[in-house]
């Protein structure tokens, strides 16, 4: 069973209502083969919601936060565990996500710097998978 991006399964969760459709990870989920989720969704943020990007503090910490400055992180963090408890659940073993978000991103995420710029990292949610033996893949994959 796979964990999969919402946005990926053509449900319109992004910041900006919109989705991500991927007919490969569409597929999966109509199959019976994979759950869609949407860790922001999951954290109690709604849709449509402002872009939000990580940035890191001076401690080395990451945060979650608005191009206007408000920190959602607790929300991502709840979000991140949710999904990480559904994961538990259905046995995934493997999660298919939306790459470049600061909850699903895997490998790049954008720099905190609202400018599209993309850096080496991980969003929130696939390091709490990774972190507990979930394999990460994105929908390039």
């Amino acid at each position: 069973m796979y964990l999969v991006s919402s946005c990926l399964a053509g449900i319109n969760c992004r910041y900006d209502s919109k989705n991500n459709l991927n007919k490969k990870v569409a597929a999966l989920v109509r199959k019976g083969k994979a759950i869609p989720v949407c860790p922001e969704v999951l954290g109690g943020l709604s849709t449509p919601r402002d872009p939000s990007e990580i940035i890191v503090t001076e401690e080395g910490n990451k945060k979650v936060v608005t191009e206007k400055g408000k920190d959602l992180t607790a929300a991502f963090k709840q979000g991140a565990e949710k999904t990480l408890k559904i994961a538990q659940i259905i046995g995934a073993k493997k999660a298919v996500l939306q790459q470049r978000s600061p909850s699903c991103g895997w490998g790049k995420v954008y720099d905190g710097s609202f400018s599209g710029t993309l850096i080496k990292g991980n969003g929130l949610t696939a390091e709490l998978l990774i972190e507990n033996g979930i394999e990460v893949l994105t929908e390039l994959d």
